[in-house]
């Protein structure tokens, strides 16, 4: 039986028919916030991911044409799942798939179980919402997937954004700068590749899971880190990347509140966000720490980053990589100014992240932070052993770090030759832009 605080399946909007801009606006609002419930659903209902999917957007189209024909229903999900199982016995029909699997999803099995386990399927597909408790399973095991380790990373990405958070091909191709066509052939080759392995639908199993928790997170991260400071492109942040980030992390922390580091990634966004509104000046050009207005920076965000480190701390098993990252971001956050910043702390945090995740990139940022706590020259030392063993090779990073340190130390002559090298690495123009104009100053 459908619960009964749910609204009837198909009760049209009492406005009628809409315009299709409006039933655009309708359908995008429904697949942005429900997308990985609809999918999560539509996912154990066939018992496959990638029928799932590809129903969820048939649904999607068919929804564009009928909404604006007959208005938006009250149940917009609902419709959207009783669309998508149609679409999904419409697929086995043309495959002719006239077996067990077949006869469930038409509903023409006895009730019970088949001979192949299954559960007979709903009568209403408001019965597929099922209860809080399964739809966060679901989406648990969406998330799970969706960051399989049998796939690449760049695919775990683009099937994380097109499934779970929702964005089109074309949103996620703009994201990530690469072609439309790109994105679609990755989004392919993810769903044939979990097809092949035999991937199924289900959450893994506890001790698995805490072993895969780490690629999740680490999907989670590079889309973020590529909303807060983008690669490439015209614009320094990618506001909506970095918000999707978020909403997907807050998500996976209600799914998994006992997780520290499901909490220290969460920390860690909230904590690098609350900067957002101080980061770039009216043209869109980058504003450096040191002259950020502080007054314009998200309190709310920092006291919600601050409770997710305290929530991370409280597990009791230390922090991890992402909650000492949200530590050093939370020195900088509740500090009133650069120089009153505490950077003995946050060298001491680069050294504990040096240790359970060392990185070139974070001997960099010890680097800086020693410049800042003792001095240019200690920290040159730490840069110039990283140019040795060419483990940033091709990034604008260390150059830009190192004509800095250099400017610092009155070597005017190689700081401007690090500081244009460093230009020509770098491949967003806003930051470009910073960088020749401190090469510019030192001519």
């Amino acid at each position: 039986m459908a619960r009964a605080d749910r609204p009837a399946l198909m009760a049209a909007d009492a406005e009628g028919p809409a315009s299709p801009q409006a039933a655009r606006r309708a359908v995008e609002a429904v697949w942005r916030i429900e997308s990985a419930r609809i999918v999560a659903a539509l996912s154990r209902y066939t018992g496959d991911f990638g029928l799932a999917e590809d129903v969820a957007q048939e649904a999607l189209a068919e929804a564009l044409v009928s909404w604006s024909r007959e208005g938006a229903p009250v149940n917009a999900v609902g419709w959207l799942l009783a669309t998508g199982r149609r679409r999904a016995i419409d697929n086995y029909r043309r495959r002719a798939a006239l077996d067990e699997r077949y006869a469930l999803l038409c509903g023409q099995l006895a009730e019970g179980e088949t001979s192949s386990g299954a559960q007979a399927p709903p009568e209403r597909a408001d019965d597929l919402l099922w209860d809080p408790d399964q739809v966060d399973d679901d989406v648990l095991a969406l998330m799970f997937i969706a960051c399989h380790p049998v796939l690449a990373p760049e695919a775990r990405v683009a099937l994380t954004l097109r499934t779970v958070a929702g964005l089109a091909s074309e949103e996620i191709a703009r994201a990530f700068l690469v072609p439309v066509p790109t994105v679609q052939a990755r989004i392919t080759r993810a769903k044939k590749t979990i097809a092949a392995a035999g991937v199924p639908f289900e959450l893994p199993p506890s001790e698995e899971r805490r072993a895969r928790i780490g690629g999740v997170l680490s999907v989670l991260y590079v889309i973020f880190t590529e909303g807060s400071t983008a690669t490439a492109g015209d614009d320094l942040l990618r506001p909506d990347l970095a918000y999707e980030a978020i909403r997907l992390t807050r998500m996976l922390a209600a799914l998994l509140p006992d997780e520290p580091e499901v909490s220290g990634l969460l920390a860690l966004c909230e904590l690098t966000t609350a900067r957002f509104p101080a980061r770039t000046g009216p043209d869109g050009e980058p504003v450096l720490l040191e002259d950020q207005d502080r007054r314009l920076w998200d309190r709310s965000a920092i006291r919600r980053g601050l409770a997710a480190i305290g929530r991370a701390a409280a597990v009791g098993r230390g922090l991890g990589p992402y909650g000492l990252q949200a530590a050093i971001a939370a020195c900088h956050a509740t500090a009133p100014s650069v120089a009153q910043t505490d950077w003995e702390r946050i060298v001491l945090l680069y050294e504990a992240l040096g240790q359970v995740a060392p990185s070139a990139v974070v001997e960099l940022n010890r680097a800086v932070a020693v410049a800042m706590a003792t001095g240019p020259q200690q920290a040159l030392a730490i840069v110039d052993d990283l140019v040795a063993t060419d483990r940033l090779s091709g990034s604008h990073l260390l150059p830009s770090v190192r004509g800095e340190l250099l400017r610092r130390l009155g070597r005017t002559g190689e700081a401007r030759a690090e500081l244009e090298l460093a230009a020509r690495l770098c491949r967003n123009t806003r930051e470009q832009s910073v960088l020749l104009r401190k090469a510019a100053t030192l001519s």
